[in-house]
């Protein structure tokens, strides 16, 4: 970066008129300030209406009316064209004649086509030359500008999923989606929820009591995800009111250049570090505006490993970056300068993400020579001009050149290399650590676990530790030791300590599966469930839920349904929350009650499996319709062919019409997908 700065002839010609004041008129101010210094002293940084929490979002198309010519580019950028309802046009897929896609785990194979103007996925079963299953999921959204991949949503009633097949594009190549591998295919049940779309889109229409439940969702990320909410900035300027923005700052809206530096960048890493997010209390996936500090909206934590600096994953840009010798070293310069000459654009003294990218420009359209530029504004020759040293000199000065020569003067190839991702399959991309290139060759360096690192907040507080590590073990790796690791962090020696991690040591708890160490935090609770209130994040949902679990399997059926019921109650459209309470209301013989929510789900989620297989057999044991039931057991495997419960009471209704041969058939299919099934073996035996 360049040491000298600018200054608006304004600003100039204010200091001047300083020195010529009167004392009077300096006393008059120094008074007049000192009355509201403890208000500014309470602001680090100016605030902007679009921070209120009354603040509303107007949407692009509002944007586009004064702002076309950015429109226009942006458009085009990986976030303009993130996420689209699925046509011809948004898709970057090759659609030949293939082979499907076969998954050799769930013997299912994926097929990939065009029925008109819908785009179709279908799900097959092949055996020897016959299709014995087949289902088609249309799909309502493609997500990914298609620079890397692109990957598949639909709907069903407005709950959003992703299907099991995604288009990565850099190899031209069908395949199953990252998480889909190795046997770890959820096929079309995988949730979209506010984590996933606030990401990947503009800000959806959610229902809150649910997972992934949209009135309302969006055509690609908008001008609102960086700016914040319009509303108050599009009345001010329909009303005349102006501001000059070269010389001040216009507060009814955020332009991240304006930003101190660490808030800038906090606009990007909303998005730009994919990680393990721990929400702050209260909070959710919609609460982070620009202009906020991410840190107390989330933290973001990601697995360190010793040995092993090459790994990083697709979305980690900005980590990366902050590793970066030129942006530490540009920081400190920055906090240096802009203490002295404060700017109205602070992250000029920095290296900033907007430093390489105009987020208005795809990096696509934008010539490489841009970003070589950019590392030549400070490196020229052998002199870094950001702090004054010389970093190379003689005969290594002289190898750095030839080597650069070699290299066409392109900076980026050799000191931000295109690699693999360790989250993302068939996907290369540019690894934003900018630093020398290694001389370790291909030596293999030993992988270590050695933590989970925050990586946008340096002191994170104690029980948000702990349910990063919670989280881990949930999303990403069942290993046992996460779990030791987050109890550390949560202590229990006293009902004041209980209160005070209630809800993470019921899910430590509930993730140990030590339900009666669960139950004994809950009795320490004096009425828990009047104090249960209902989030977006559905936080106390989680963990009613999580007790009325644990006392179902002490077979303690009224307090599991208290629990399941507050759970409904407060996230009436969770299936798997009503679908339990419809299992213990089954159980106590409560028929009109469990009828009612199995209804409910399936009238809300037509694709829910476990509600017909459960609705089959209370409609076949408490209304003696077998026929009714065997369409609800077809239903459900028509969904789902391996669904071991739906095959064993289809089985059962073969029996009770006297077909031994039809039953023990449908119990050799369930042997086939669970051998050790004690049950089945035991009807087989009998038949």
């Amino acid at each position: 970066m360049s040491n000298k700065s600018s200054e608006p002839n304004q600003i100039v010609r204010a200091r001047k008129s300083y020195f010529r004041w009167t004392v009077c008129s300096l006393l008059v101010f120094l008074f007049i300030a000192s009355l509201s210094c403890s208000n500014r002293e309470k602001t680090s940084s100016p605030v902007y209406t679009s921070l209120s929490d009354s603040a509303r979002y107007e949407g692009i198309a509002t944007c586009k009316q004064c702002h076309a010519d950015k429109y226009e580019t942006f458009i085009r950028t990986g976030m303009g064209m993130s996420f689209d309802s699925a046509s011809e046009k948004k898709s970057s897929a090759v659609f030949p004649d293939h082979a499907p896609v076969y998954d050799k785990y769930r013997d299912y194979s994926y097929y990939p086509h065009w029925d008109n103007d819908k785009l179709v996925i279908t799900e097959l079963r092949i055996k020897g030359h016959d299709t014995i299953y087949e289902r088609n999921e249309k799909i309502s959204w493609i997500v990914g500008s298609g620079q890397h991949t692109n990957s598949h949503l639909m709907s069903v009633n407005g709950y959003v999923y992703q299907v099991p097949l995604t288009y990565y594009t850099q190899k031209e190549k069908w395949d199953l989606p990252p998480g889909f591998e190795g046997g770890h295919n959820s096929r079309f049940s995988r949730m979209i929820g506010l984590e996933c779309m606030t990401c990947h889109n503009a800000f959806p229409g959610f229902v809150q009591g649910s997972e992934n439940k949209y009135n309302f969702v969006a055509n690609g990320i908008d001008c609102e995800r960086c700016h914040g909410p319009g509303a108050q900035h599009v009345k001010e300027k329909l009303e005349g009111k102006i501001v000059d923005v070269k010389n001040a700052i216009d507060y009814t809206i955020v332009n991240p250049a304006k930003l101190p530096i660490n808030l800038q960048m906090d606009v990007c890493q909303r998005c730009h570090i994919q990680g393990n997010a721990v929400l702050k209390n209260g909070k959710s996936f919609l609460d982070f505006k620009p202009g906020m500090k991410l840190s107390d909206v989330m933290d973001v934590y990601m697995p360190s490993f010793s040995g092993d600096d090459d790994s990083h994953i697709m979305a980690s840009h900005a980590e990366r970056l902050k590793m970066s010798k030129c942006f530490l070293t540009s920081i400190a310069y920055a906090d240096k300068q802009n203490k002295i000459h404060p700017s109205l654009t602070p992250y000029k003294n920095a290296m900033t993400c907007i430093t390489c990218h105009d987020p208005h420009v795809s990096v696509r359209s934008t010539d490489q020579s841009v970003f070589n530029n950019k590392c030549q504004s400070c490196h020229v020759s052998t002199f870094n001009t950001i702090d004054g040293s010389h970093y190379n000199s003689g005969k290594e000065c002289k190898e750095s050149e030839i080597t650069r020569m070699k290299a066409g003067n392109n900076c980026v190839s050799c000191h931000m290399p295109k690699n693999g991702t360790i989250d993302i399959p068939h996907v290369v991309t540019t690894d934003h650590w900018i630093r020398i290139p290694s001389t370790k060759g291909n030596l293999q360096s030993i992988k270590i676990f050695a933590g989970l690192a925050c990586i946008n907040n340096s002191m994170p507080d104690k029980k948000s530790k702990g349910i990063a590590y919670l989280s881990y073990f949930e999303k990403f790796s069942p290993n046992s030791s996460y779990l030791d690791s987050a109890k550390k962090y949560f202590n229990d020696e006293n009902s004041d300590s209980i209160t005070e991690y209630f809800s993470q040591l019921i899910r430590w708890a509930f993730l140990m599966k030590d339900y009666k160490k669960l139950i004994s935090y809950t009795n320490t609770q004096s009425a828990i469930l009047e104090h249960f209130r209902s989030s977006v994040m559905n936080d106390d949902a989680w963990t009613s839920y999580r007790i009325g679990e644990a006392y179902y399997s002490q077979n303690d059926l009224g307090n599991a349904i208290n629990y399941y019921g507050k759970a409904v109650e407060l996230a009436p459209y969770n299936p798997d929350f009503r679908n339990k309470l419809a299992g213990a209301q089954l159980d106590s013989e409560n028929i009109v009650g469990a009828r009612n929510n199995y209804e409910f789900i399936l009238k809300e989620n037509p694709d829910y499996v476990s509600a017909y297989v459960s609705l089959g057999f209370l409609i076949f044991k408490f209304d003696g319709n077998y026929r009714k039931a065997d369409l609800m057991y077809e239903k459900a495997l028509s969904l789902d062919p391996d669904n071991i419960q739906a095959l064993m009471n289809k089985a059962g209704i073969q029996i009770f019409l006297g077909k031994k041969k039809e039953a023990r058939n449908l119990i050799i299919e369930v042997l086939k997908r669970d051998k050790d099934n004690y049950n089945a073996k035991l009807i087989l035996k009998q038949l």
